[in-house]
């Protein structure tokens, strides 16, 4: 019998589904569905939309067709999107590698240290490139990257002003993005053209400029930085790191920020995404950087060790008043660029730019008077009165795609992809033959005025050859456990396995080569795909419509809120500022409330996790006139079925509010139930959790967002189009991994969804039914379910055993598991989720190392190991830790084979012992010195 996709995506297979079903007392799928979800919000009018599952050859083929119906022309757009030539050693063994796309953000950091290794590398690279002290491990693209840092200034300075002055050569989507990210938070933007030195009248408490500019000029910021400062003022500059290998950069001018991105270091255009983006900041601003920040700590025995440090997860401590909701990142595109940092080293970067300046030089020889700026790196702005159009129309008759600026201007962007033969067509273009030396006699020195050194640490010099290259990237998966090795069992963050059919096409040159500004009869196979998309996520989720612009997560959480505030606004409701959130919330729904204006207002949960509706009401009371809506979680952070939800929401209805539902958990929906129909007016969701996007060891996401048809016109708009309310630069996002997506709903079909989901589920209670003695499962539903995923209480365990969460998630690792999420949402205990892609051997092996490990526990109760000195304090083992001294009251053997030496399952070896995490925040280091820095 010939397998379907669905067959092969789902783990348990028949016998083994019958056992899980016996083992949670239901007798099928079906009956799984009645008792565990209330009959209120039960579906079952199936997803009838979908078209019948196709096979992952069928959908290979669908996907190539798509993919050539694009025209890949020649893209010398710019506005910081450009062509790039990424090293096939790249390519096949790393961004196509699952030991590389599969992993999961780095929260375990001594199984994680080939990818923090990376990303050290990339806030090295960028720290360097920008000449400043400090840079976080990647933000999402480089216009939310210029918004936080428009926050950054304002929390960080001392002036009292609301006003921000931006210089007017800002790339237009850049601006629209902090334009909207301003007007909830109350500051007023200020435009000029910075260019002469001299500010305007006036108090300001920053200042965004960029260099190279929109139009491609490059001016020397010092003097305007020093009058920034001298007005009080911080000042945040968007700086081409490619350009700074040749010019002064922004932190050797005097700025106190830079943000930016690291696409054109390897990583595609993807019409748009994803893209590393970049903030890096002087030392003295360090702990404000939002986002992620890897820095060195030690391990037990001494050793230098990389973790994630600082504001890493503070969303879950500081809710809303976070200095971001970001809990994610671009780390696979980092470590992308990262590496191609590292492959090609300072001389090749360097290379690379005079390259690309070389040829604009020829552009502007070519085109003689024409040319607007004298000093410029890889942009040409042409002056063609009238003729724009015509320009631009004749260098598309030859492939090549321009920018049009007005009617009077051309832009043109050369890149690493740029040959002789494009300028010579370009300057056709205008009608001005090219002489055969119009290059020559072009000066890169002009430009050249960049005297720092930069990427000297080994990481930067040692890789050059594609050997070494291949066997450092080898090196660096070797010390880390992703899902190619191992289940992650991650409560709240879906792991489930993402296909090589879906992967595949993502680097194809039909999406990946797409400028997110090319013309529209240029895509109009990604045009279909992502319509088919939006089409689909409405009908699974019971929505109206859809937009794929969200980055992430948070950006979906921040669009659907700013959906909600635009909404009540519209009405005359500007009252209505006032966002209730569950206690069990995620961190970051709190702090996307405050960023678009809200009041967060804390409902209680009751003893069994639930929503506490009297609260409830009682908050509704308190703030009726000013509620704006109620952000909820389904199934519930806690990981059940609230069967009161439908109540929930008319409540909030009723008192003129409106209800977000949070897509996290859109697993344990899927085919079964809509938030659209049980009284969602919107939601986000988390592609890179549901629908297969991988984690990409905590990036790329994407946070779709959709909703109700009364919400559909506040939907984010064209970047492109000042006061669209865009939140990312990007039309639709992260637009090269939608076919991953796109291939994983047309491959399953809908009974595929809906079985995947059931088996997710079914999963979920077996783990919950099978641990339950011997860590009491914390929240179950009215029927005694979970959804599809389950809490693990370990408080009790603690107090009578002094053994900890960390000691049992440490211990894990020497029986190869990546740990549970551990205390989220509750503090001291294990979040389990299984997914359905975890065949039940897998789920066994789990399950007996979790029981193994409880042994341990009463072996430290019963006094044969002191609670200072056992195999789950000194958790995990190291092969190195076996030929030191031994002076522990367990053995070698207890140590790094728990189940014995003759076990089946692959020993993972950690590389460092227990980190520090203490130590390592007393001490940040966030860039990578030679190892013996650290030695003292």
């Amino acid at each position: 019998m010939t397998r379907s996709f669905a067959d092969r995506h789902i783990g348990p297979d028949s016998d083994e589904l019958a056992r899980i079903l016996a083992t949670i007392g239901v007798e099928s799928l079906d009956a799984l569905a009645t008792t565990a979800l209330p009959a209120t919000i039960l579906d079952e009018s199936g997803l009838g939309v979908l078209p019948a599952p196709a096979s992952e050859h069928g959908v290979l083929e669908e996907l190539a067709a798509l993919a050539q119906a694009n025209t890949v022309a020649t893209s010398m757009i710019g506005l910081g999107y450009y062509d790039t030539l990424t090293p096939p050693v790249l390519v096949r063994n790393l961004l196509e590698n699952p030991a590389w796309y599969t992993a999961y953000t780095p929260y375990q950091p001594e199984i994680s240290q080939g990818r923090l290794e990376a990303l050290l590398n990339f806030q090295t690279m960028v720290s360097d490139l920008t000449g400043m002290d400090v840079a976080n491990a990647s933000m999402l693209d480089e216009a939310t990257a210029a918004s936080e840092a428009m926050t950054l200034l304002r929390r960080a300075g001392k002036s009292k002003s609301d006003r921000l002055l931006i210089d007017i050569d800002l790339f237009p989507q850049t601006k629209t993005i902090i334009g909207t990210r301003a007007e909830p938070l109350g500051i007023e933007l200020v435009e000029a053209d910075l260019s002469t030195g001299s500010l305007p009248e006036g108090e300001f408490f920053g200042v965004i400029v960029q260099t190279p500019g929109a139009s491609g000029r490059i001016v020397d910021w010092t003097a305007l930085f020093a009058a920034a400062h001298e007005r009080g003022a911080l000042v945040a500059a968007g700086a081409d790191l490619l350009a700074m290998t040749l010019s002064t950069p922004p932190g050797e001018q005097g700025a106190d920020v830079c943000f930016g991105t690291t696409q054109r270091f390897g990583v595609p255009m993807g019409f748009g995404g994803p893209h590393a983006g970049y903030l890096a900041v002087r030392t003295a601003f360090a702990r404000q950087l939002p986002g992620r920040l890897v820095g060195v700590s030690v391990d037990a025995d001494g050793a230098p060790a990389y973790r994630l440090a600082l504001q890493t997860r503070e969303q879950h401590i500081r809710r809303e008043k976070a200095t971001s909701n970001i809990c994610t990142a671009q780390v696979l595109l980092a470590i992308v660029a990262a590496m191609y940092a590292s492959y090609h080293g300072a001389n090749g970067l360097r290379a690379i730019a005079r390259r690309v300046h070389e040829h604009a030089a020829a552009v502007a020889a070519g085109l003689g008077g024409a040319v607007v700026h004298s000093a410029f790196f890889d942009t040409v702005l042409a002056h063609v009165p009238g003729g724009a159009e015509a320009v631009v129309a004749k260098a598309k008759s030859k492939g090549i795609n321009l920018r049009l600026v007005d009617a009077d201007h051309v832009a043109i962007a050369c890149d690493e992809a740029t040959i002789d033969a494009h300028v010579a067509a370009v300057v056709e273009s205008f009608g001005t033959a090219l002489t055969p030396d119009a290059g020559a006699g072009s000066e890169p020195d002009a430009i050249e005025t960049r005297t720092s050194q930069y990427l000297t640490h080994p990481a930067f010099t040692r890789h050059h050859t594609e050997t070494a290259m291949l066997r450092y990237l080898r090196a660096l998966s070797d010390k880390d456990i992703a899902l190619d090795r191992s289940m992650i069992p991650l409560g709240s963050c879906t792991m489930k396995l993402n296909a090589t059919a879906e992967m595949e096409p993502i680097t194809w040159p039909g999406f990946a080569r797409l400028h997110p500004f090319a013309p529209t009869e240029d895509t109009p196979g990604i045009r279909t795909l992502i319509a088919d998309l939006e089409h689909w996520l409405a009908e699974i989720t019971g929505y109206d419509a859809v937009s794929l612009q969200p980055n992430a997560g948070s950006q979906g959480e921040y669009a659907g809120l700013l959906a909600i505030r635009r909404y009540h606004l519209d009405r005359g409701d500007d009252h209505r500022d006032t966002c209730l959130i569950p206690s069990s919330a995620h961190g970051t729904n709190a702090a996307s409330a405050a960023m678009v204006g809200m009041r967060v207002e804390v409902v209680k949960c009751r003893a069994n996790g639930d929503v506490d509706l009297d609260d409830l009401r009682a908050k509704i009371a308190d703030h009726a006139d000013r509620l704006a809506c109620i952000m909820i979680t389904y199934p519930s952070t806690h990981g059940v079925y609230e069967h009161e939800v439908a109540e929930l929401c008319s409540l909030v209805h009723d008192a003129g509010g409106q209800v977000y539902v949070d897509g996290a958990n859109l697993n344990a929906l899927v085919g079964l139930a809509r938030p659209g129909r049980f009284g969602g007016d919107v939601s986000h969701l988390n592609l890179h959790k549901t629908f297969c996007i991988p984690h990409g060891g905590g990036g790329p996401g994407v946070g779709p967002v959709a909703v109700r048809s009364h919400l559909a016109q506040y939907l984010p708009g064209d970047p492109l189009e000042a006061g669209s309310h865009a939140v990312s630069a990007a039309n639709y996002g992260s637009a090269s991994i939608l076919p991953i997506t796109w291939a994983y709903i047309r491959m399953m079909g809908a009974e595929g969804l809906r079985a995947a989901t059931l088996t997710a589920i079914a999963s979920a209670n077996y783990i919950a039914r099978r641990l339950d003695a011997f860590f009491p499962v914390l929240y179950t539903g009215e029927n005694g379910m979970v959804a599809h995923e389950c809490i693990l209480d370990l408080r009790d365990i603690t107090k009578q055993t002094g053994v900890t969460v960390d000691d049992v998630a440490k211990r894990l690792a020497d029986y190869g598991f990546h740990a549970p999420t551990m205390s989220f949402p509750v503090a001291g205990t294990l979040m389990v989720e299984p997914t359905e892609s975890e065949n039940l051997e897998e789920i066994d092996e789990f399950i007996a190392a979790m029981i193994a490990i409880r042994g341990e526990i009463d072996q430290v109760a019963a006094g044969v190991w002191p609670v200072t000195d056992n195999p789950l304090r000194g958790a995990p083992h190291t092969a190195a830790s076996l030929v030191a001294e031994w002076n522990h009251p367990y053995s070698r053997e207890t140590a790094v084979y728990p189940r014995g030496v003759g076990h089946a399952r692959p020993k993972v070896w950690p590389s460092v012992r227990r980190i520090d995490g203490a130590f390592g925040d007393r001490n940040l280091v966030c860039s990578c010195p030679p190892l013996d820095a650290y030695e003292d």
